[in-house]
């Protein structure tokens, strides 16, 4: 809006401030052009560089995932290759607690193998000697018992029959290598720490191979974060570790443990960004052996936020060189604003009524020419306002007046409802239900409302219609149908009536039995049209002809029709001379009358 004040106040009429503009524009063109280039070039940079740090980033915590999957393999690696462990631990996990012990004291342990504990010792020290496992399971598939490693060497071994716990079905349905710690193992052991993640191996009898039970590290999942402490404060957004099921192994943010990773749907189909929680940058890694997927999202607005000191030094300089440019055109029209400021304060005037005010400019410049103009469009408008406008305004007031004194007369509806009662208790029932449609239809008459729909109209043809359906005693049957929509336009009162009655006056046939009258209201080419069909005695050509010449000429110069002329004179006073009331019938076969107004008009107080 601004700018369009300033073009209307120096540019439009000016063909000198055009070229000065012309020349300010293009300088200005290439100056933002070369600025958004520049700016677009170095914030890619910036995003290319980001998203390389999370990258990176990804990369270590993959690699760290890594290295504590192939921790927890090598321990199923050690137990195969040494004897001695490989028998206890088959034993352990086939047999009660008590007959292990005692297999134990009874065993002659290898002292050349020293190397390895004796036993299932070599579980516990796995776990004191990696300060990232929080705790180690042993699950018995044959037993259906749990022997669990805690730190300071605590161990505890827990039964978990089918039959008074959902452990052996957990551990049954478990087929991932990666996971959470399942909510009833957790239970069990009595481990509450939520941030947590299980690596899971298969305990096979060395020698035929069977499943005896399952190997279960649990990792704690803040220690991943040591992968990410050379990245601290340059990662944008989050990383998560997922496993193949959307388990939130790891979450940088501390936002998605405890649930399934609410967009993992998504990741199969991404190509660099998408709407996660806000539009953001994604990028996936996967761990085949263990099937992890390391997840980095960046979300657009953090990464572009590390561009805004660059984008306020580009725009500060470019509004510099703007700033140089723009001064030296500004400066040479302030000479002519003097002038058109005066022009725009002479239009303010005319604009808020003043139509007198005339600029006083005789230079024959561009400005003298629109002060020249300006001046002879008031006195045409002047003339054309005392002259013609305000004489047709006054016409067509006083015949809209006059034509709605004599539609409009005022009816005693409240004495027709004395007769109407009196004729229902002496058992007069037709006589009131004719007295009751007749009142009703005075009394909207009588009270004019402020303004009158299609359906207040439509409700007063029916009125009257009814009138008479009950005079004839159903020897006259009629329809009224409207488009849905259109029964709240505003329309003129008295619209209708005129017309009914002039059917019921010339057009209805008292001794036939299948009198009809059908009024339809539709839309079409954005006007409303109503059509009122009967299938009276209908017009002959010359009568019909006679009327319609009738109704183009003033109310005074015809003797009759004056329903149909009335309805149709004010069609077009209203509305405009396109509009109106046109007649067709056929003698002996009915009358067909149209009227037409516009749809998007509104004819208020009519």
């Amino acid at each position: 809006m601004k700018l369009q004040r300033l073009y209307d106040q120096y540019v439009r009429n000016n063909l000198f401030m055009k070229m000065i503009l012309l020349f300010v524009l293009i300088t200005t063109g290439t100056i933002v052009t070369f600025a958004y280039f520049m700016y677009d070039f170095m914030s890619q940079s910036i995003v290319r560089n980001e998203l390389e740090n999370q990258k990176k980033a990804m990369d270590s915590v993959n690699s760290y995932m890594t290295r504590k999957y192939d921790s927890v393999q090598s321990m199923m690696v050690d137990v195969y290759r040494n004897e001695p462990l490989s028998l206890n631990l088959s034993y352990f996990l086939q047999n009660p607690f008590d007959e292990y012990m005692k297999f134990r004291l009874d065993q002659n342990i290898d002292e050349t193998s020293a190397s390895l504990p004796k036993g299932l010792d070599y579980f516990d020290n796995k776990l004191e000697d990696d300060p990232d496992i929080e705790n180690l399971l042993l699950y018995s598939s044959n037993r259906q018992f749990l022997y669990v490693y805690k730190k300071n060497h605590v161990t505890t071994l827990i039964s978990s029959n089918a039959s008074r716990s959902y452990i052996p079905d957990a551990m049954a349905q478990e087929d991932t290598r990666v996971s959470v710690p399942n909510i009833w193992v957790r239970r069990a052991i009595e481990q509450t720490d939520p941030k947590l993640y299980a690596f899971r191996l298969p305990i096979n009898d060395k020698q035929t191979l069977k499943g005896l039970g399952q190997l279960l590290v649990y990792f704690k999942s803040d220690h991943i974060r040591e992968a990410l402490n050379n990245y601290e404060g340059q990662l944008k957004g989050y990383i998560v570790v997922l496993n193949p099921a959307g388990e939130v192994l790891f979450d940088s943010s501390d936002t998605y443990y405890g649930q399934i990773y609410p967009y993992m749907d998504q990741l199969d189909t991404l190509y660099g960004t998408a709407m996660l929680e806000q539009e953001s940058y994604v990028t996936t890694l996967t761990q085949n052996q263990a099937g992890l997927i390391v997840v980095g999202v960046a979300p657009k607005a953090e990464v572009a936020a590390a561009a805004h000191g660059l984008k306020q030094m580009i725009m500060l300089i470019s509004a510099l060189c703007i700033a140089v440019v723009l001064l030296v055109p500004t400066l040479a029209v302030v000479n002519f604003a003097k002038r058109t400021n005066k022009i725009i304060r002479f239009m303010r005037k005319v604009e808020s009524g003043e139509l007198s005010a005339r600029i006083q400019d005789d230079r024959g410049d561009e400005l003298g020419q629109i002060s020249r103009s300006f001046n002879d469009m008031l006195d045409e408008l002047t003339r054309h306002i005392d002259t013609v406008y305000k004489a047709e305004i006054k016409q067509k007031h006083t015949e809209l007046a006059a034509l709605q004194a004599r539609v409009n007369p005022h009816f005693l509806y409240n004495t027709l409802e004395v007769i109407r009662m009196r004729a229902v208790s002496q058992g007069a029932k037709d006589v009131g239900e004719m007295i009751y449609s007749l009142s009703v239809l005075f009394k909207s008459f009588v009270q004019p409302k402020g303004s009158n729909t299609l359906k207040d109209e439509l409700e007063t043809a029916r009125l009257y219609l009814e009138l008479f359906r009950i005079r004839y005693k159903d020897r006259l049957s009629f329809t009224i149908s409207c488009e849905e929509g259109l029964g709240d336009k505003q329309v003129m009162r008295m619209a209708l009536q005129p017309i009914i009655e002039n059917y019921v006056v010339h057009g209805l046939r008292p001794r036939s039995m299948d009198n009809e009258v059908r009024m339809d209201v539709r839309r079409k080419d954005e006007r409303i049209w109503v059509t009122i069909a009967d299938n009276g005695s209908g017009i002959s050509s010359k009568r019909l002809e006679e009327i319609r010449q009738r109704l183009a000429l003033p109310e005074e110069a015809g003797g009759d029709s004056f329903g149909l002329r009335s309805v149709h004179e004010r069609l077009q006073l209203l509305y405009g001379s396109e509009y109106g009331l046109d007649i067709d019938s056929k003698e002996g076969e009915g009358t067909t009358v149209t009227l037409s107004f516009p749809y998007d008009k509104e004819a208020e107080h009519v």
